[in-house]
Formats: structure tokens, sequence, C-alpha cells
């Protein structure tokens, strides 16, 4: 798919660019090269390769999970600025 340049420089003026006629003419190859490229890979039969997220292998680069003691309640509100019947106490949100 070729562009011509009065295609790029509405596609310029769309994105509020000012293109000098140089530019226009440069755009217009260099993006019909892209949407070239873009025509080939719709070409390439994919339909017995499965949907993926990623190629890479999945793995998780967190540590493992232990189980340790909870803190105490005393401890947990200690560190709360405002603490009430052994609750955090927070500004109301709702009037």
């Amino acid at each position: 798919m070729s562009l011509t340049v009065d295609e790029v420089r509405h596609i310029a003026n769309l994105a509020r660019l000012q293109l000098t006629p140089e530019e226009e003419r440069r755009y217009a190859q260099q993006l019909s090269s892209i949407l070239e490229s873009a025509a080939r890979l719709l070409e390439v039969d994919t339909a017995q390769i499965p949907p993926t997220a990623t190629v890479l292998p999945l793995r998780a680069p967190l540590r493992p999970d232990t189980p340790r003691p909870c803190p105490t309640r005393e401890k947990m509100l200690s560190n709360a600025p405002e603490a009430e019947a052994g609750m955090f106490r927070v500004p109301p949100v709702l009037e």
C-alpha cells in the first residue's frame, strides 16, 4: 500500500503536525514501507497457531511464600494514628 503526499498531509493535519514538503515526501515513503510490511504479516497463515499472551516461559520472580505468626492486635494498633474499640479509626468518607 502506497501513501500519497496528500494522505500524509492529511495525517499530519490530524496529528497537528506541520511538515515541510521534504518531510511529507520522506514520510510518505517511510509510512508506505511500514504499511507494506504489515500487509506481508497478514499473509502468514496462523490458523494452526493457538493464541497466546506471551512466548516467554511463565515464572514467578517472587520469594517462596512461607507462613509466619501474625502480629498481635495491640502491635498492629500501636502504629495507627487513632484506634477505637480494638479497631483502626479513620476519618469518615461520607457525610
